[in-house]
């Protein structure tokens, strides 16, 4: 046992996983800084809680990538498209996303909010783009047995750019100004620029780049409808996809109070940056590697079942911290365990989305996939500021737990359906099949 074990590591010590390593840093690097990091800033800047979670909305284009994903799938971008496909509009979302951060970083909340929330948006259009692409990029790098360890090493990349971005700017926001910071964190841009530059042209991608359309409706044909009608063949399509939406629902509407329960609750920005970032971003990478493996070595459902119950169980955490108040240990206990849990969800679901998309439309089908997931974040979750100003901490954290169980619920359906599709052979059958 603990050799099949082992042998299962030695996928992580490839060079594709130094590729992945830096897309990802590149994928997570702009989230924070549209997000945790800048609530951080707008509680800084004296703006409301409500204002804060409807600031959610910002992150909208997340939830809509599908809608130009085709674009990105079947075209090459002229002039970077030398570089390739995949690679051509990586390099090029890059840039706009470095420019976007920069012009971030020249404004001030309390003044002109709604100026910041345009570039936002303008920097969540560059960073959900890079994501289709990078998606894409990732999936068509492995095969389908090594794509839960893409996807861990992949999500430790993605991580060191949350920690860049989110205890990084935090720390440098305790001796400098938040617009000071945003300008530094546009040099975290090249980390992503740099990957993609040293890095082959999947061989997968090569393969569906020659293909050529006759006019308008043959390529509406072929990148738009073909794509979704694909993942429709699907008999429990429809149940696949409200299962992705409820998922990390529980997370997913915690994570804009997160940073405002922290200032609450006394912690200064150096133990914000360092507890919450540093060390609980340590614990959910390995919480990720750990995912990895068990989605390597048990069913993919059975995998997100045994993720998403810790999921909702570390959740509980919170209550306790909210009672406790400010200390240290207890919060550095509190996201070791949920951010351990948080970790090896997040890498069961991607892996499952992964595994559901046709590589004949990787980009396109997983941008429709991994779009509902942000649904859940940058719409639903823009009412937490509502329900916190109506409720105690505890209570809101009481709430959040009981999200996780419609998406338990949905996945415990959707195991029985597959056992019903794939029943398992009798112990007499399975002797003769032994002979």
């Amino acid at each position: 046992m603990l050799s099949k074990w082992i042998k299962a590591l030695r996928i992580y010590f490839t060079p594709r996983m130094i590729t992945m390593v830096g897309l990802g840093f590149s994928s997570g690097f702009p989230l924070l800084l549209i997000f945790s990091t800048l609530n951080l800033w707008l509680k800084d800047d004296g703006i409301s809680y409500k204002a804060i979670g409807l600031f959610s909305l910002v992150k909208l284009p997340y939830s809509f990538k599908w809608l130009w994903s085709p674009l990105l799938d079947r075209l090459s971008l002229p002039l970077f498209g030398k570089l390739g496909r995949r690679r051509g509009w990586a390099l090029f979302f890059q840039i706009l996303l470095a420019a976007g951060i920069a012009a971030v970083s020249t404004v001030t909340p309390a003044e002109n909010l709604h100026l910041l929330a345009i570039l936002c948006v303008i920097v969540v259009i560059a960073s959900a783009s890079q994501d289709i692409v990078l998606d894409a990029y990732r999936i068509e790098s492995f095969n389908a047995k090594e794509q839960g360890a893409g996807v861990a090493i992949y999500i430790i990349g993605y991580r060191l750019g949350t920690i860049a971005s989110g205890a990084g700017a935090i720390w440098m926001a305790s001796f400098m100004s938040w617009n000071q910071v945003y300008l530094l964190m546009t040099f975290g841009t090249l980390i992503g620029m740099a990957t993609i530059l040293f890095s082959p042209e999947p061989v997968k991608a090569e393969k569906y780049s020659e293909q050529t359309y006759r006019n308008f409706s043959d390529f509406m044909n072929k990148a738009v409808y073909d794509p979704f009608l694909d993942f429709m063949k699907r008999a429990d399509w429809a149940l696949i996809l409200v299962f992705i939406f409820f998922y990390r629902m529980s997370d997913s509407y915690m994570a804009p109070m997160a940073f405002p329960f922290y200032v609450d609750m006394g912690f200064s920005k150096g133990e914000i940056a360092f507890v919450s970032k540093v060390f609980g971003m340590a614990a959910t990478i390995f919480g990720g590697l750990v995912g990895g493996l068990v989605m390597s070595r048990m069913s993919m459902l059975k995998g997100l079942m045994l993720c998403g119950i810790l999921q909702g169980i570390t959740n509980l955490m919170f209550v306790v911290q909210a009672y406790v108040g400010h200390s240290v240990p207890m919060l550095m206990l509190t996201l070791s365990l949920d951010n351990i849990a948080g970790g090896m969800a997040s890498t069961a679901l991607v892996a499952y989305l992964s595994s559901l998309c046709n590589i004949a439309y990787t980009a396109t089908q997983y941008a429709l996939l991994s779009s509902l997931m942000s649904l859940a974040r940058d719409v639903f979750a823009a009412s937490s500021g509502y329900v916190k100003e109506m409720t105690s901490w505890p209570v809101f954290f009481l709430i959040v737990t009981v999200m996780i169980i419609p998406g338990l619920v949905l996945l415990w359906i959707l195991m029985r359906l597959e056992r019903h599709k794939h029943p398992k052979p009798s112990a007499a059958n399975a002797r003769k099949a032994n002979r």
